[in-house]
């Protein structure tokens, strides 16, 4: 692989036009305006892995959107590596606050990309960060140097809970038989220091109602004799935490997983710096669960957070009632060995427990995932790292991330095999936000670094 430079140098406009042109089709899968787009897309993703060097592709239908498979196998006895990426986009809203158009791609420096970025919806979030798989591939197979198998899932749902690839991966075991599986849906803490996402929180996401009297009553004439829901609402969702903001709930921390010394001092070399951290969120000083650093609550501790309260009358003026009802959104993010079903049990029976008779309490779950965790000491993360090291000159850090991808648990399940997470996104290329971007730098450095993550996992694996 002593020529991937030289091949990227040589196809460097090619690859940046290809990602352009795939940028350009806006393939929101949240909303059915764009359905037409999403299929077109699924189409040009099928025909980039053909053109890469794939033997066999095929736009296999789902209930919902298409997954494009594809494969190239040149020896039953040699690992295999599946690639899972996702080609559906979040829609552009608030369109107003872009500074180019969402779905015209355009090029623009700035201070943490001087060499320029890719300005689009879903540059990073996972167009950009899929396609540098393709052209990976597409210069291993050209180079006659592809160490082992490859199968590719692009999924077209990912934006919208990937509703149907549990069904597919389901009844398709035999297809999607791997030895690891590579996915680039994440970041890395910047384009100096490379870090490898080795755990994701799991979450369980309910809402809650709590009702008092039939109908909103006037808050003089039956203020203090009956039960306000808000104010029982407040009560109850604040004995949730205690002094060091612990969650109550009896049963929570049962299972949640203590960390090793060792990868808790690899995490902590990560650079952070508490004071620019509070600077940029406009805090006067952090807060959270005693005993542990804010990069450590914020990715291997369990939270118990109320994203959302109402109730009573909130209009102008003022309206003095006692209100009938109060409502809150509530999400947990859990970590490794927590069962996301198991805590949403534990939550509705805790919190219809902790209820005055005055009220009635009705527990609605909405979603919710299992979190995941990839041991350091794996092949997988092992060849990660070697492949990191190689070509940004200092090995990758460790890191947990706050955030959830419940599809990874489900890989594991159903597939019997680990993920490995390479991102090469950055947390400023506002993935999800208006002007949205992914870096030139970032995206050819993925296409010279997977190669190597193939070439070090087949000798690991030897």
């Amino acid at each position: 692989m002593e020529n991937i430079n030289n091949y990227i140098q040589q196809n460097k406009e090619r690859f940046i036009n290809e990602l352009i042109e795939l940028l350009k089709i806006p393939s929101v899968s949240a909303d059915s305006a764009y359905s037409q787009d999403v299929i077109d897309t699924s189409e040009a993703v099928k025909i980039s892995l053909e053109k890469a060097g794939c033997d066999k592709v095929e736009i296999c239908e789902t209930n919902g959107y298409p997954i494009v498979y594809g494969e190239k196998i040149i020896d039953p006895n040699l690992p295999t590596v599946l690639v899972y990426g996702h080609y559906d986009v979040q829609p552009p809203d608030p369109v107003e606050l872009w500074t180019s158009p969402p779905f015209e791609p355009v090029i623009k420096k700035t201070d943490i990309h001087p060499e320029g970025a890719i300005f689009a919806r879903g540059a990073c979030d996972d167009k950009g960060q899929m396609y540098m798989h393709v052209k990976a591939f597409e210069y291993m197979v050209s180079n006659n140097c592809l160490p082992c198998n490859v199968k590719f899932m692009i999924e077209g749902e990912e934006e919208v809970g990937s509703v149907n690839l549990k069904t597919f991966v389901e009844n398709n075991t035999e297809k999607l038989k791997n030895d690891v599986i590579l996915i680039s849906d994440t970041g890395m803490i910047s384009n100096q220091q490379p870090s490898i996402t080795t755990g994701l929180r799991g979450l369980s996401y309910v809402e809650v109602e709590v009702t008092g009297p039939s109908r909103d009553l006037h808050s003089g004439l039956y203020g203090g004799a009956v039960a306000n829901p808000i104010n029982i609402l407040s009560k109850m969702i604040a004995s949730l935490h205690d002094e060091n903001n612990r969650i109550t709930i009896p049963g929570f921390y049962d299972k949640v997983e203590e960390l090793s010394l060792e990868e808790r001092t690899e995490m902590a070399k990560a650079p952070f710096d508490i004071e620019d951290y509070k600077k940029a969120l406009d805090l006067k000083d952090v807060y959270g669960e005693a005993g542990y650093v804010t990069n450590e609550r914020n990715a291997i501790r369990p939270t118990l957070d109320v994203n959302g309260i109402w109730g009573g009358y909130t209009g102008q003026g003022a309206k003095t009632v006692i209100p009938s009802k109060a409502f809150a959104k509530i999400s947990m993010r859990l970590v490794p060995n927590q069962d996301w079903e198991e805590i949403t049990e534990l939550f509705t029976k805790h919190f219809t427990n902790i209820a005055p008779a005055a009220v009635t309490v009705k527990v609605t779950p909405h979603h919710g995932g299992q979190g995941y965790v990839t041991p350091i000491d794996s092949i997988g993360y092992q060849a990660a790292n070697m492949a990191y090291t190689e070509t940004f000159g200092i090995p990758a850090i460790p890191v947990r991330s706050g955030g959830s991808i419940p599809i990874v648990a489900l890989f594991e399940k159903e597939l019997k095999s680990k993920t490995i997470l390479m991102g090469f996104g950055l947390d400023s290329d506002a993935i999800h936000s208006p002007n949205e971007h992914f870096g030139i730098f970032n995206y050819l450095k993925g296409i010279e670094t997977i190669p190597l993550f193939y070439k070090y996992f087949v000798e690991l694996s030897k």
